[in-house]
């Protein structure tokens, strides 16, 4: 979907190439289909070679642990099974948050997966969060066509970089149309006449902006909370994200946690700097 988004940059941006195109027309049905099919492409591929794989038994199903070494399996079917092993690696992920905001439960809100399904542009994005998956999706929409609001709480954008390169970044999106509301606490949504009304506290004073869409983009959560891993012993941070050395193994021999679900995570500002910076070429 960046792919696609860059291509309709570039074809509004034409003429400054020498390169002259007609009006650029956005069809998001096939935008999210393609999406869809590299997706299952590269799912299926995964799953096919894991079926393929001598001495590896795949399994479908929600697994929590009973005890250090063993797991608890209830199958698609709802049967159970129990697996036992001296090295258990966890890799579950984690999911978006939802912050308490009032109102927010009554608003028809995006958050990271949802907003992929989309089947026209918004008119008017608001995206609640400064952190990469705020920011990727608010470029991607901006140069898809969307007017596009970035609202974050604290006083520069990707808290986990440095302010030098979180101010740069900020320069790009505003060259790139978007605007950033810094220090900008959100207390409430609304939906009023047919937009979503969301009102910030900047600097102890009330701001009120309106949009079509709302993306609620505030972080992740992990998913431990159906893992049991209380019953392995396994420590995590007051967030829930399992806590790891530095060889990804947890407080307990022999069990490892990678991915979304560890704690100590390296912020995603790859993907949002290439594509940003591609603003300026």
């Amino acid at each position: 979907m960046v792919a696609s988004g860059r291509v309709a940059y570039l074809a509004r941006r034409g003429k400054d190439y020498g390169v002259h195109t007609g009006d650029v027309r956005i069809d998001m049905q096939r935008v999210r289909q393609r999406k869809r099919e590299i997706v299952d492409s590269f799912r299926n591929g995964s799953k096919r070679r894991l079926e393929k794989t001598a001495n590896l038994d795949l399994i479908f199903g929600e697994a929590s642990f009973t005890g250090p070494k063993s797991v608890s399996v209830r199958l698609k079917d709802g049967a159970q099974r129990t697996l036992s092993a001296d090295r258990i690696f966890i890799n579950a992920g984690a999911r978006p948050s939802v912050p308490n905001v009032e109102g927010l439960k009554d608003v028809p809100f995006l958050d990271s997966t949802s907003i992929m399904e989309l089947e026209s542009v918004p008119e008017h994005l608001l995206v609640v969060g400064g952190g990469y998956v705020g920011l990727e999706f608010g470029q991607l929409f901006r140069r898809l066509g969307s007017r596009v609001t970035i609202v974050q709480s604290a006083a520069q954008l990707l808290l986990r970089e440095d302010a030098d390169v979180a101010e740069e970044v900020r320069a790009i999106l505003k060259q790139d149309g978007i605007e950033v509301l810094l220090n900008a606490r959100t207390e409430r949504v609304v939906k009023s006449g047919g937009q979503i009304q969301l009102t910030a506290r900047v600097d102890k004073e009330p701001l009120i902006v309106q949009g079509s869409h709302l993306l609620v983009a505030t972080g992740r959560t992990p998913n431990t909370d159906g893992l049991n891993v209380s019953a392995a012993g396994i420590a995590t941070d007051k967030r829930g994200f399992i806590k790891v050395n530095g060889k990804l193994e947890t407080n307990v021999e022999g069990i490892y946690a990678l991915g979304d679900i560890k704690a100590g995570r390296r912020s995603h500002i790859f993907r949002t700097t290439i594509s940003a910076f591609c603003a300026r070429t």
